[in-house]
């Protein structure tokens, strides 16, 4: 029986079968999403990003995902540039088209996507509503609590 089990548990570890999906890491941290409008100075946008204490927000207008803005747009194109937060509208400085994941995708491929286009942010959209936001800091997160878990399902195997 013992046997079995850890054949078993090795080969889902092999194929990759425990891996995080976008929607268990969305249950675990939530679902906000913090958005701006891109009509709004950028001075807004990082009050609010200060606020709820993130990195980027999806930028929405009329209930229609237009872009992203994030502290790294913030610094690159108003402050290397010279230009005025207040002054500024998102629309300016967002990126545009926006990269989005699904709750069905695996944490795994979210890290590939983000470090191929070099980004930090992910909406998920889900029947064309964004139902949530994930960064890196999120998925590195998951990774090492996967990892964690793979750690003590072979520590049980082994003093079983």
């Amino acid at each position: 029986m013992k046997l079995a089990v850890g054949h078993r548990l090795i080969a889902a570890l092999r194929k990759g079968n425990i891996v995080t999906k976008v929607r268990h890491l969305l249950d675990r941290k939530g679902r906000a999403v913090h958005s701006v409008d891109p009509d709004s100075p950028v001075l807004e946008a990082i009050r609010i990003m200060a606020e709820r204490h993130v990195g980027g927000l999806v930028v929405m207008n009329m209930g229609e995902l237009v872009g992203i803005v994030s502290e790294r747009d913030y610094a690159r194109k108003v402050i290397l540039k010279g230009r005025s937060s207040a002054d500024t509208p998102v629309w300016q400085i967002m990126s545009s088209p926006v990269l989005t994941v699904s709750p069905h995708e695996s944490v795994q491929d979210c890290m590939e996507l983000m470090t191929a286009h070099r980004v930090r942010h992910l909406p998920v959209v889900e029947s064309g509503r964004v139902v949530g936001m994930i960064s890196i800091g999120d998925l590195v997160k998951a990774v090492i609590e996967d990892q964690q878990q793979t750690i003590e399902q072979l520590e049980s195997y082994i003093h079983s």
